[in-house]
């Protein structure tokens, strides 16, 4: 009967660091599981025990490059071969997800591909957080749990006291993010307005609101190239913002982001610890998600409720 299968928790190589805090969380162990190398490059990952009538968690973020995607859709094929009784991929960040869309012509849907392979595969359920786009849940035709960082996100933003707070978002896709901090946290709202040569490359931004004399708190779901964070944060502190801080749930850091917010206005950049970070600033501050996955995770092996992991 679902829920009452022995769990086992297992790690695919990207998000090794994020699955013992969670087997920690958990108070278990990581189950074994091994990598073959061969020559010319390929691999194949394998469990080192048994997960016969077993629920098994694999836990990989999907980031680049591709080859995590791949491995995680292998542990789930080889889980489902060796008759594991469910299988759920733990995905702290889902890959792919900016491509939600055609927004121009003779281009794919990475989201939905990638729900389809997970499928393909066999997966039984998603486990993830802040999905860029919330209508990729859709994409899939098996259950999504869908986690927020606002969970870790607005109860550290609060303890901040700020006065005269302001929540911004670094785009319009980011507004209803912005909107449900900004309710939550009885707090001011501000938008900014950017205009894309091509992705990664802004050619105009403009701020809607007003945030002289006050504290700017920006939300968003992830940081990339730092790029868009770093041009809004110029852009209030040349309009007289008091402080600028910064929160992004996955840290994808590309290319020179971490020396462009070292050398950028924003005081703090918190993020959590969904991508594994190689890189140390006195500005970047990690909060890990650990809990908030074990207890969703612990939640779903019995079958039990997760709202309690959502603020708002």
């Amino acid at each position: 009967m679902y829920g009452k299968a022995p769990m086992k928790l297992f790690s695919c190589r990207a998000s090794r660091q994020l699955s013992v805090k969670i087997a920690e969380q958990l108070g278990m162990e990581l189950g074994k599981s091994s990598v073959t190398r061969f020559a010319d490059g390929e691999f194949q990952p394998s469990f080192d025990e048994s997960v016969r009538g077993d629920m098994v968690f694999i836990v990989q973020s999907t980031n680049p490059p591709a080859e995590n995607l791949l491995e995680l859709l292998l542990m789930i094929d080889a889980a489902k071969r060796a008759s594991a009784y469910k299988v759920i991929a733990v995905i702290p960040y889902y890959g792919y997800a900016r491509q939600d869309r055609k927004d121009r012509p003779r281009v794919s849907i990475g989201s939905k591909l990638t729900a389809d392979l997970l499928s393909a595969a066999g997966v039984d359920r998603i486990i993830t957080m802040d999905l860029h786009a919330d209508q990729i849940q859709g994409f899939f035709n098996v259950p999504v749990d869908h986690l927020y960082s606002s969970a870790l996100f607005a109860p550290y933003i609060s303890n901040l006291n700020l006065d005269n707070l302001t929540i911004s978002a670094p785009d319009m896709g980011g507004s209803k993010r912005a909107n449900a901090y900004s309710r939550h946290l009885q707090s001011e709202m501000v938008l900014c307005y950017k205009l894309r040569k091509k992705p990664n490359v802004i050619e105009e931004m403009s701020i809607i609101g007003e945030v002289e004399g006050r504290n700017v708190v920006i939300v968003d779901d992830m940081v990339d190239t730092a790029g868009t964070l770093v041009l809004a944060a110029e852009m209030m502190k040349e309009r007289g913002a008091k402080s600028i801080r910064a929160f992004a749930t996955h840290p994808i850091l590309s290319g020179n982001a971490v020396e462009r917010i070292n050398k950028s206005s924003i005081e703090e950049l918190v993020v959590t610890d969904s991508i594994p970070i190689s890189v140390h600033s006195e500005k970047i501050k990690v909060l890990s998600i650990a809990e908030i996955f074990a207890s969703t995770i612990q939640a779903v092996n019995t079958n039990s409720s997760i709202s309690i992991n959502f603020v708002f």
